[in-house]
């Protein structure tokens, strides 16, 4: 999948799309946006439970905080204690791998508009474009606010989008 907005192609799956085919695009994101809407209307839980973006990229980032900083006692035992070099490391450890995957996410994306091979090697050059650059640092931005906004902005996400207007899953909380 590659959407090459500069020769004005769009490659989906082994076809090639030009922009007076755009008609054919937007009939799919309608499609898939019902289909989206039809299957939390019947299924929300299993969306909203395992396959919501939003709470997939909570659980990576709870994952990431256990591995490092341990069970909730043992977070809330380390929040508590006095500044010190492992706690201080913990931290940054935990955040470097939270901004890691971010970036990863960002760096996924723009990989759809740019053939990724060539992003990689711009990136590690430090040569990328402005517009791949901006692109890759937004999308990486929102997904690393997933931590810190993850229950309100969640919540509010499934009431406007279920039908039954129930909440997500608790595993997001």
């Amino acid at each position: 999948m590659l959407f090459d907005l500069e020769s004005r192609r769009f490659y989906l799956f082994g076809i090639v799309l030009y922009p007076q085919d755009f008609i054919y695009l937007t009939g799919l994101l309608v499609i898939s946006a019902l289909g989206l809407f039809l299957f939390t209307a019947v299924a929300g839980r299993l969306w909203c439970g395992y396959a919501c973006p939003q709470t997939v990229y909570t659980e990576i980032f709870m994952w990431i905080e256990r591995r490092i900083e341990g069970d909730r006692a043992q977070r809330m035992k380390l929040d508590r204690a006095s500044m010190s070099a492992s706690k201080v490391g913990r931290k940054a450890a935990k955040h470097l791998l939270w901004v890691a995957v971010s970036l990863w996410t960002g760096i996924s994306f723009v990989g759809y508009f740019t053939p990724i091979r060539e992003l990689l090697g711009n990136l590690l050059a430090l040569s990328t474009g402005s517009w791949e650059t901006f692109w890759v640092l937004f999308y990486g931005f929102a997904t690393g606010a997933t931590p810190g906004s993850c229950a309100s902005r969640s919540a509010s996400t499934c009431v406007r989008t279920r039908a039954s207007r129930a909440r997500c899953s608790t595993r997001t909380r």
